[in-house]
């Protein structure tokens, strides 16, 4: 098929590719699923259900299925996971047939390899792509870590910081995120407790179900859930979901904030922008930051899927059907992240900071910010209401346009309180630029822990 017959965006704009398909496509649902009965086969064998000749039959045959297969076999008999064991059982010899699926729910297997799939998908892509954006920030804050910038809050200007320690949020947030992402994906969790999760027909075959569960899981790499019912409980995988959608949630606040940096007005930072790279269908002068607003687009798609998520935890009893269609979407959340890190990693990496812009910017109110160290200052010298007279200070500053400082040592009230100030106070409040607190040491702090913690 064409891919522009495609539906999804994801197929054919944005691209999956043959690494993103390998984990979450719906060939690779298959073929996890696939990995799950030849993992039990194994697990009949070493129970002495079956002989290991037979077990190696049922996972060489396992390997073999493909989607367009069972997809075949479910338009028959209109079920999914036995299309899949029926599958198999086709490319078996007869003494092997009985052990296919055998003692097995559907959920035993979609359940297990869903799990064992996004955890695979989470350290092969989502993990690897996430480290090396968090290594680019680390570098552009390190970069600017001296690089004076004019904080912003409510979209004002606020107190002095640099560039880099406005970067070090970021890099201290999708760091968490990380390890948050790493500690979801180790506690996914399987299940090989039958159709109401009691053991019941696997009781029939062994004296220890529980163990039979524990080789299989331990084959597949996974926790086993403390309680199961037709499907595992469902936190594990909504824990890991929750950290994905909070990891996009960091990139597209990023985006945001580069995004506005790059306004016409504001031009602190640009997006690279290439020789035949066309902004606009009529103003050829536009250079626009689609790169930000892409990631902040896929985010407003993505990030409401939480809700189904939430929604399809709950389950009738010890099983409905309410969530089988609506898990299906959940590689889409996978490759929507995948996407927009890609994407981030290499328009931060290639992000032009202005910092003579930085510098005007600065420059435009720097004798209204120095009002914050000057109340605190006043205040320190024994000022019963600073604040308030600073206040004052600042809205005649606006005015007029003089500086603060300037205004405070004309007002006979202030004189006897400015003179306390130490040369070093003093030269804080004349020198803004130099009024950034510990802004470069934490940004040192901040990308040396992160650079210690994930490697």
């Amino acid at each position: 098929m064409d891919r522009f017959d495609a539906i999804s965006p994801l197929d054919y704009r944005y691209g999956t590719g043959k690494e993103i398909a390998e984990y979450l496509s719906e060939n690779a649902r298959v073929k996890y699923q696939a990995r799950v009965e030849a993992a039990l086969a194994k697990a009949l064998a070493k129970n002495g259900i079956c002989s290991r000749k037979i077990a190696k039959q049922i996972a060489d045959a396992a390997a073999k299925v493909k989607a367009e297969d069972v997809y075949a076999e479910e338009r028959k008999i209109k079920h999914d996971v036995r299309a899949l064991a029926n599958m198999i059982r086709k490319r078996v010899s007869k003494e092997a047939k009985p052990f296919v699926h055998f003692s097995s729910t559907s959920y035993d297997i979609v359940d297990t390899a869903s799990a064992i799939r996004y955890k695979e998908a989470t350290e092969k892509l989502v993990l690897p792509k996430l480290k090396e954006l968090e290594k680019t920030l680390i570098k552009i804050a390190l970069r600017n870590k001296k690089v004076v910038q004019i904080g912003r809050t409510h979209g004002q200007h606020a107190s002095p910081i640099t560039f880099g320690f406005a970067l070090s949020e970021y890099v201290s947030r999708l760091g968490n995120r990380i390890k948050s992402i790493e500690w979801a994906k180790d506690n996914l969790c399987g299940k090989f407790s039958g159709a109401v999760g009691s053991y019941n027909a696997s009781s029939l075959l062994v004296k220890n179900p529980q163990k039979l569960e524990r080789d299989i899981m331990e084959d597949l790499g996974l926790k086993i859930s403390t309680h199961s019912t037709q499907i595992v409980e469902p936190e594990s995988l909504q824990d890991l979901i929750h950290t994905l959608i909070g990891a996009f949630s960091v990139l597209a606040n990023l985006a945001d904030d580069m995004r506005n940096l790059q306004r016409s007005e504001i031009a602190e930072v640009g997006e690279y922008f290439g020789s035949k790279q066309v902004g606009s269908s009529t103003m050829p002068q536009k250079r626009n930051p689609i790169n930000f607003e892409n990631v902040k687009s896929l985010w407003k798609e993505f990030m409401p899927r939480m809700s189904t998520i939430y929604m399809d935890a709950i389950s009738e009893h010890q099983r409905d059907l309410t969530n089988s269609a609506s898990v299906r979407f959940i590689p889409e959340i996978f490759v929507g992240l995948i996407t927009s890190v890609e994407r981030m990693d290499k328009v931060m990496g290639k992000m032009v900071v202005d910092r003579e812009n930085i510098e005007r910017n600065f420059d435009l109110f720097k004798e209204i910010v120095v009002a914050e160290p000057l109340y605190i200052l006043l205040a320190k010298y024994g000022h019963s209401d600073a604040h308030e007279s600073v206040r004052k200070l600042a809205l005649q500053s606006y005015k007029t346009g003089e500086g603060v400082y300037d205004l405070a040592q004309e007002d006979k009230k202030l004189i006897k309180f400015l003179k306390m100030f130490t040369k070093k106070e003093k030269e804080l409040i004349q020198n803004p630029e130099k009024y950034i607190g510990l802004s470069v040491r934490k940004t040192e702090q901040v990308c040396k822990y992160w650079k210690k913690e994930l490697k």
